[in-house]
């Protein structure tokens, strides 16, 4: 299904509302200004309230992606989608994706 791509500018958080960034944009293509963002590269996490040891298994501290565009590549490496899932270590929880840019779609 088609999705709008990632930049670095698009707002990531964790299931426990830790702010994620891409550690590695890809400064070749740029959308609306800003560099998207591949698939083989994780996010860090910062500001996870998931509890430490014993209670939990701590904050999340990066997210890597395990879906991303299926037709779309940039230097070889998927394009990341407003669609992409990621899975936050070491919780397992998901990233919720809520704003992006609304230009560009891409399948």
């Amino acid at each position: 299904m088609p999705g709008y791509l990632m930049h670095v500018g698009a707002t990531a958080i964790c299931a426990h509302g830790g702010l994620a960034q891409p550690t590695q944009p890809n400064p070749r293509i740029k959308v609306m200004g800003q560099m998207i963002v591949t698939q083989p590269f994780p996010y860090a996490i910062a500001g996870c309230a998931n509890p430490t040891p014993p209670a939990n298994v701590g904050p999340c501290t990066t997210a890597q992606w395990v879906q991303a565009a299926t037709r779309i590549k940039v230097m070889g490496q998927p394009v990341l989608l407003q669609d992409s899932t990621a899975v936050c270590l070491p919780t397992g929880t998901g990233l919720t994706i809520t704003v992006t840019q609304t230009r560009v779609k891409a399948i």
